[in-house]
């Protein structure tokens, strides 16, 4: 259901249509993240469904509005001021992105690792599409402010988080803040930047699935479970964070270079600032696998984890994760 709803919204050219994708999307993953029969379990997936409730609710609104207007329900005939700057918020709600952040963190740390990468990653490529859809009628002040915003908070807020879920939602924040900023300039080149997110993300999710290891503290044993994940999470974490020569460093720059290009000369160092924030967190998380692999010895206590088969997908993925930025040439822009 998760699967046909996305690309049901994905493929329509009407608001209804889409609308109706998402709420089949959001109905079908919420039986998955209430399956912990735990509180935290149920209280992230009521605050998940609450708020994409609401995000569902504006964007009904916004489609309504503009076929009252215009007497069009087509996606790309979303003229209406009123209306596109509604939608805009909606589908920055759906996604997650800051203003309206505020549940991602929260619906994360209740969840499983598994329903978190789904949240992640595959629950960000329908607003996101509808976004690419509409980027021409937006205001890019809009965009641009919630770029920005998002790039902020998700730096600052991962700061001093130690629950590594908490950390992955700041960080999906902060990227969310590099495909809205770039959607108003160059919609081709967000789509990419956040296809590589989702490539980068996956693999980190999988590993840490894989050794059981959900905070800082965990990650700092999990040296005992196989020395070669350990070390991958940390260089996808410096991938992530878009530093040369991994993967993320390619979008990061051509994003940069088209901003230079369009002589927003200021709002690129606002955004190589905001990344230095977030730069932070990631090397924090990077130094303490480094630092305290073998032969160092750890004061913390190394958890029980059963040995898991070693997973065929996530193998193929880390160094595509890892080393694609020689591909640059290659992608017209």
């Amino acid at each position: 259901s998760i699967i046909i709803s996305t690309v049901m919204t994905v493929s329509s050219s009407n608001w209804l249509m889409a609308w109706i994708g998402l709420e089949l999307n959001m109905l079908a993953i919420l039986p998955i993240m209430s399956k912990p029969k735990t509180t935290r379990a149920s209280e992230a997936t009521t605050k998940y469904f609450l708020t994409q409730a609401i995000a569902s609710a504006m964007m009904l609104l916004s489609s309504t509005i503009n076929a009252w207007q215009t007497g069009n329900w087509g996606i790309s005939e979303l003229k209406n001021k009123f209306s596109t700057t509604i939608m805009a918020l909606s589908l920055m709600m759906k996604m997650g992105a800051a203003p309206i952040h505020f549940w991602l963190p929260e619906v994360l740390q209740g969840v499983t690792l598994q329903t978190a990468l789904l949240i992640t990653t595959w629950q960000k490529i329908a607003p996101i599409t509808l976004m690419y859809m509409i980027s021409n009628n937006v205001q890019p002040t809009i965009l641009v402010f919630a770029g920005i915003l998002s790039m902020i908070i998700g730096g600052l807020g991962g700061i001093n988080q130690t629950q590594l879920r908490k950390t992955m939602a700041y960080s999906s924040i902060n990227n969310l803040g590099w495909t809205i900023t770039i959607m108003a300039f160059s919609p081709n080149m967000a789509l990419m930047n956040i296809f590589t997110y989702i490539l980068m993300t996956t693999p980190i999710f999988l590993m840490m699935t894989s050794t059981s290891t959900k905070t800082l503290q965990n990650l700092s044993t999990t040296w005992t479970t196989s020395l070669t994940m350990t070390l991958s999470i940390a260089l996808l974490m410096l991938s992530t964070s878009g530093l040369p020569p991994f993967t993320g460093f390619m979008p990061k720059m051509l994003i940069l270079n088209e901003l230079i290009s369009q002589k927003l000369t200021i709002l690129a160092t606002l955004a190589i600032m905001t990344s230095l924030i977030s730069l932070l967190f990631y090397l924090r998380i990077a130094y303490l696998i480094m630092m305290l692999t073998p032969p160092t010895t750890t004061p913390s206590s190394t958890k029980w984890r059963t040995q898991n088969q070693k997973s065929q997908p996530t193998t193929m993925m880390i160094p595509t994760a890892l080393f694609i930025t020689h591909l640059i040439p290659a992608i017209p822009y």
